[in-house]
């Protein structure tokens, strides 16, 4: 009997916590997030871990004043890891119903996420995926390439939200003594 107790405060803990659920036009439309001060207020979390490399080429070639030529180049590489799970914010919508969100501050650090405008379909990482050379974002002002390698679901990556189902039952049981005449 103490088991059973236990295993059904177990499980109705579980199911009060919430779950990570897929952000779908569906949820967007159930909840009436349509504006984006009612967007601002739910917090967000991304699928699958998504990594961006940055790197930095300065080549110069100039001569000394005895005539020796000098070639020189610098490279500096800069790498974000956004791990699956990160919580994020909402920045805004895009031109074409995309929703940006933000992991840290600063002047255009968000990522955009778009729906493929079929009903119920998440809504997926967007960046430009037939680029030269790799996939492409643009992030905090400059060009990252996507780390297909390291991070190989990120083409899968989309946006999640908790949801938590509250339903609270009231019952009242009790005995009916009856009537004598």
């Amino acid at each position: 009997m103490k088991k059973i107790i236990f295993l059904l405060s177990m499980l109705n803990i579980l199911i009060s916590c919430g779950m990570k659920v897929p952000y779908t036009d569906e949820l967007k439309n159930e909840f009436n997030l349509d504006s984006e001060e009612k967007m601002r207020n739910v917090q967000f979390s991304i699928s699958q871990t998504i990594i961006l490399d940055q790197e930095y080429k300065s080549e110069n070639q100039n001569t000394t004043e005895n005539g020796t030529l000098i070639s020189s180049s610098n490279s500096k590489k800069e790498t974000l890891i956004i791990p699956a799970g990160r919580k994020c914010i909402f920045e805004g919508f895009g031109t074409d119903g995309e929703i940006k969100v933000r992991f840290e501050e600063g002047e255009e650090k968000y990522l955009t996420f778009k729906t493929d405008g079929i009903s119920n379909r998440r809504y997926n990482f967007k960046a430009d995926w037939s680029a030269k050379g790799g996939p492409k974002i643009n992030y905090g002002g400059n060009v990252f390439k996507i780390d297909m390698q390291r991070a190989s679901n990120v083409r899968s990556s989309y946006l999640q939200v908790h949801k938590r189902n509250l339903q609270k039952n009231r019952r009242k049981a009790r005995v009916i003594k009856g009537l004598k005449v």
